[in-house]
């Protein structure tokens, strides 16, 4: 006789972007295959027809009965980041002691705290890939391969059942999974994802009358302009401190290099072209598929 899966259904709430391609990405794993796992899912946002297109991606069922939907094994959060920590209040209310709770938020400190005052069994997720659009009709199952997964665990939880689980899961699906504690991921990723972004945001306002002049450097340079600011709102207001810290920083490090330039100290400037250029090597290598 075979032993049942610790996680046999998953709810996804919020079917966007990070939710769908996640979803998709856990539905195609051998491990969730094998496991026959029921993917369910809830997006107050999705019209008739959006929810036959999300069908069509993978969810087994679009479920509006919040008892239903809480029941899972496996709750995973896809929302903007304010609305995961105010569903965690429906959370406690509807689902089971043991239901395990996840989320795709880009900050973790205040969801983490949350959860610890409202004693749910709560495991951060953090899967580093992204795209300037958004929604559903964007995702993509390829999207998470060979990407880190950052998990927050500050209870012990990857060690039970269901967190070994979640992560052979990740694995499955082609993730790469690290773990570390929520304030370390918010200090981490205000440094190496919400800075570049508001770079890429002042870069591009900073430059508005000059863009028809811009070459293919630019442009990449200002991808991430295009971001929406629905998502990032609630991650500024959610890790502020943490990236104000960043840009004061950089904003040091921006007036040392013009006053080299200004000085025309080249010797300096080629020093820190040539850390760049092994830095970069390394980060290449860091990203190779």
């Amino acid at each position: 006789m075979s032993t049942q899966p610790p996680i046999r259904s998953i709810s996804f709430i919020g079917l966007g972007l990070i939710g769908m391609s996640l979803l998709r990405a856990l539905k195609r794993a051998p491990l969730a295959v094998e496991s026959n796992i029921l993917f369910q899912g809830f997006d107050p946002n999705l019209t008739p027809s959006d929810r036959a297109c999300v069908a069509s991606l993978g969810l087994d069922r679009f479920e509006e009965d919040k008892t239903l939907l809480y029941s899972a094994d496996l709750i995973i959060l896809s929302a903007p980041v304010e609305v995961n920590i105010l569903l965690l209040e429906e959370i406690k209310h509807y689902a089971p002691p043991s239901t395990l709770v996840s989320d795709v938020s880009s900050t973790k400190s205040f969801i983490a705290q949350k959860a610890r005052a409202l004693a749910l069994p709560f495991i951060g997720m953090h899967p580093m890939a992204g795209k300037e659009q958004h929604g559903y009709s964007e995702s993509h199952e390829e999207l998470l391969r060979g990407r880190r997964v950052i998990l927050c665990d500050e209870n012990g939880l990857l060690a039970t059942p269901r967190g070994l689980f979640l992560c052979s899961l990740l694995e499955s699906a082609g993730c790469v999974t690290l773990s570390m504690t929520p304030d370390e991921h918010d200090r981490i990723v205000a440094k190496t994802s919400h800075l570049p972004q508001l770079l890429s945001t002042l870069l591009v306002t900073h430059c508005k009358d000059s863009l028809g002049t811009s070459g293919p450097g630019f442009a990449t340079l200002a991808r991430l302009a295009g971001s929406s600011w629905q998502i990032w709102r609630d991650i500024i207001a959610t890790n502020s401190d943490n990236i104000a810290d960043q840009l004061d920083r950089f904003s040091a490090e921006l007036a040392g290099m013009s006053g080299e330039v200004r000085r025309l100290d080249l010797e300096r400037l080629e020093s820190r072209f040539g850390e760049a250029n092994r830095l970069f090597q390394t980060l290449k290598e860091i990203n190779r598929p």
